[in-house]
């Protein structure tokens, strides 16, 4: 085979290390000024494009594919920008911005990019104009105060009644349309929002998402997901002739195995003779009676741990009649403690009556032909734990589903925190974009022109949402733009599914 040419030519410097020349340095050139502007806008601009056509309820989902070969189909954009493998350095401005997102609020991810690409994109026109970079940047930012001023106007305080958790359940209902499972569209909505309400503080407004656990488990259908007023763990009693249900428990929560303790240095043991090993046998058990003696003295009926013990010590606590769960995760032993105000022990010497938890029922699940078991802790001391427990055809479902209610479960904490909203469908956009070019009118330095920018970037997401709901783009927005004015209503924004509502209110 003919070899290819050499990248470089080999040389020694003084000291006799090799060092390589590389050819063609020469016709590479270093970017600057405004070309690397427009380089850098147009590394931003390609990943706003990827994520377009998933904005809204018809915005279509993308299929991501890891390198080790496994399938994600989602429309997150959080989850589709952490998922790719983005090398230049705005382009990961980008997915940091969507991040950054996901992690305050919880939902939008995909809205905030296509807005900052937009942004970009009328940016470059600027430039071209020959426009400074830090005119167009003051511009923008005058252009935020307005539209942030206009948003506090045309904002409407939302009720939060306890005893009334439709509109509530209205709004989650909103954040799932554009999800995978959105054919169980009110029954997520409906979990989310006692979720929330479980755990909520609603003196301070405040909402705890450490109380709140997600677990999944292939099977069943999306419509069998429930929420579990306490904790699920995905564990199955130890011992399979141990009882399945355990009332009034009162739980040992331990951090230490029961195992018979072992010299922390290093140790050689010598069994030379059938008594010897009878001796270390009745050692053992002797030790494992004691372990379970004093488990037993402080009323404890169940015993939760985070390490194995052998078939002995097993069978030992199936005659002394104490259900136990072993190999429970660090942060399910957490969760437990938390819900059943019980204390994690790391020697059984200090295990003690006080230091139990509480719960009024713990019962085993059994899955299907599966077989597939899970341990369920309700009526728990602290009734502000909650599970959510997904069920899902195959392991993609259940991701894609954990991700939609995280987005709900973020908008419901959101309006407990702060109770105002502005209408979806782009129309608090399109509001705002005219309220920011109105108010260019004003300005008589070159900022207005970055203003006016600004607001043309605005109209992108209404432009988004009626191109992927198959709607004519620049038509509806013209239309929605002129009726917003005439008729004074900023509740007008795209009807992406067709359904008669636009601008009303329920």
């Amino acid at each position: 085979m003919p070899s290819s040419a050499p990248m470089g030519t080999l040389a020694f410097d003084e000291f006799g290390r090799p060092f390589i020349i590389l050819k063609e340095q020469e016709s590479k050139i270093r970017l600057s000024g405004i070309e690397a502007h427009k380089s850098h806008i147009l590394a931003a601009k390609t990943v706003a494009n990827t994520l377009k056509s998933s904005l809204g309820p018809k915005g279509l989902d993308k299929m991501m594919v890891s390198p080790d070969g496994e399938v994600t189909v989602t429309n997150d954009g959080a989850t589709i920008l952490k998922m790719m493998d983005v090398e230049n350095q705005i382009a990961r401005l980008m997915v940091e911005l969507s991040k950054s997102q996901d992690d305050e609020i919880g939902d939008g991810t995909t809205g905030v990019v296509v807005l900052a690409g937009a942004l970009m994109e009328q940016a470059e026109a600027l430039l071209d104009k020959g426009i400074h970079p830090i005119r167009i940047a003051d511009g923008y930012e005058m252009a935020a105060k307005v539209a942030c001023e206009n948003l506090d106007r045309i904002a409407e305080s939302y009720p939060i009644d306890l005893n009334n958790l439709e509109p509530l359940i209205q709004t989650a209902m909103t954040t799932l349309g554009s999800k995978i499972i959105n054919r169980c569209h009110r029954q997520m909505a409906e979990i989310a929002v006692n979720a929330i309400l479980a755990v909520a503080d609603m003196e301070r407004k405040d909402v705890d998402f450490e109380l709140i656990k997600v677990e999944g488990k292939v099977g069943g259908k999306l419509e069998d997901t429930m929420l579990v007023k306490g904790v699920v763990v995905d564990k199955d009693f130890s011992h399979p002739q141990m009882p399945k249900q355990v009332k009034d428990a009162k739980i040992a929560i331990l951090t230490c195995p029961f195992e018979p303790p072992k010299p922390k240095t290093k140790h050689k043991l010598d069994v030379t003779s059938v008594e010897d090993y009878k001796k270390l046998r009745d050692y053992e058990r002797a030790k494992f009676e004691e372990m379970v003696d004093q488990v037993k003295k402080t009323g404890c009926n169940l015993v939760i741990c985070q390490w194995g013990f052998d078939d002995e010590a097993n069978h030992l606590l199936l005659q002394r009649e104490l259900p136990a769960v072993r190999w429970v995760g660090g942060p399910e032993i957490e969760l437990v403690a938390i819900a059943t105000g019980g204390r994690i022990v790391p020697r059984f010497s200090e295990l003690t009556a006080e230091k139990l938890g509480y719960a009024g029922i713990v019962r085993e699940l059994s899955f299907g032909t599966t077989r597939d078991h899970m341990l369920v802790i309700e009526e728990c001391r602290n009734s502000r734990a909650v599970t959510i427990f997904i069920r899902g055809g195959n392991k993609m479902i259940i991701e894609e589903a954990k991700r939609a209610l995280h987005d709900a479960l973020c908008v419901v904490r959101n309006l407990i925190r702060d109770n105002r909203i502005v209408y979806g469908g782009g129309a608090a956009e399109i509001s705002c974009a005219l309220a920011v070019s109105k108010a260019a009118n004003s300005v008589a330095s070159l900022e207005q022109y970055a203003m006016r920018a600004f607001s043309d970037a605005l109209e992108t997401i209404p432009i988004a949402l009626a191109e992927n709901s198959g709607l004519a783009p620049i038509e509806t927005l013209a239309d929605l733009k002129s009726r917003q004015i005439i008729e004074n209503n900023p509740r007008l924004g795209v009807d992406c599914l067709q359904s008669g509502t636009n601008g009303k209110v329920n």
